[in-house]
C-alpha cells in the first residue's frame, strides 16, 4: 500500500507526523507514508486540529471533509479527504 488510496469518492492517505516543527510543511515519504512537519504543539489535539487545516487549506477543501480516521495519539496516522481526486492531492502536497 502506498501513501495515497483513491475510491471514487475522496482519497485516503497514510502520513507520518512530526509536530513541534519550526514550520508546517510536507517533507516527502517516510517509508510508505507521507512527512509532514506540523508547528502545533502535540498537546490537547493541537496537532490534530493543525494537520487538518493545513491539509484542508493545501487541497482547497473545507475543514470538515478532512476526517482524521486512525492515529489520534500516534505520529502515524490515516486521514481521509472527501470531494479531492488524487491528481490534486499528489499536485499540491508533492509540489
Amino acid at each position: 500500500m502506498t501513501w495515497l488510496v483513491a475510491d471514487g469518492k475522496g482519497v485516503t492517505l497514510r502520513l507520518h507526523i512530526q509536530p513541534g516543527a519550526k514550520k508546517t510543511e510536507v517533507v516527502g515519504l517516510h517509508g510508505e507514508a507521507l512527512k509532514i512537519r506540523l508547528a502545533a504543539p502535540p498537546v490537547d489535539g493541537k496537532a490534530n486540529a493543525g494537520l487538518i487545516a493545513f491539509l484542508a487549506d493545501r487541497l482547497g477543501v473545507a475543514k470538515a471533509a478532512v476526517s482524521l480516521i486512525s492515529g489520534d495519539t500516534s505520529r502515524a496516522k490515516r486521514v481521509r479527504i472527501d470531494g479531492v481526486e488524487p491528481s490534486v492531492v499528489r499536485e499540491r502536497l508533492l509540489a
